[in-house]
């Protein structure tokens, strides 16, 4: 009986000190609120149009790198800017910051080139089609910022990315 005790609390010990908890992304999480109507949007950014997207930064909304609209006074637009996605598993968002250079200690928003989003300071491209942001090229070894609460509204109307 003892014996097993023993054994009971070593286990419990090597749990306590094996799990790292958990993991914390060099972007820090800003808040964000993006608010995109569908039916005023000048680009088709239904489900069925992949890769059309959305970015909100300082300067206003841009779709498809093109600008559109001043940004309101609700608007919040994270750390490095947020983009909204048409991905191959729907709308997805991510905060644009580059996660190695904000680990380095600078904010570098990536640019969207095709299904990547690229980062202009180190090169690094983050596949976001998929709707993960991995890194692809190996620079950086963490995943760009998903902002995991994106809501649409039932007929499509209304898309709202919240952090």
């Amino acid at each position: 009986m003892r014996r097993i005790r023993q054994l009971i609390i070593v286990a419990i010990c090597l749990l306590c000190v094996s799990c790292e908890g958990p993991t914390n992304n060099s972007v820090p999480a800003y808040p964000v609120y993006m608010e995109v109507n569908t039916k005023t949007v000048f680009i088709d950014f239904t489900p069925q149009n992949l890769n059309a997207y959305i970015t909100l930064d300082r300067e206003g909304y841009k779709e498809n790198g093109v600008w559109k609209l001043p940004p309101t006074a609700m608007d919040k637009w994270g750390y490095g800017g947020v983009v909204l996605y048409v991905s191959m598993v729907g709308y997805v968002a991510f905060d644009l910051a580059c996660p190695f250079c904000a680990a380095q200690g600078r904010r570098s928003p990536c640019e969207i080139d095709g299904i990547y989003a690229v980062c202009p300071h180190c090169g690094e491209e983050y596949e976001i089609a998929s709707g993960y942001g991995f890194p692809r090229k190996g620079i950086s070894k963490e995943a760009m910022r998903k902002i995991l609460n994106v809501e649409v509204t039932p007929n499509n109307d209304i898309i709202r990315v919240r952090q």
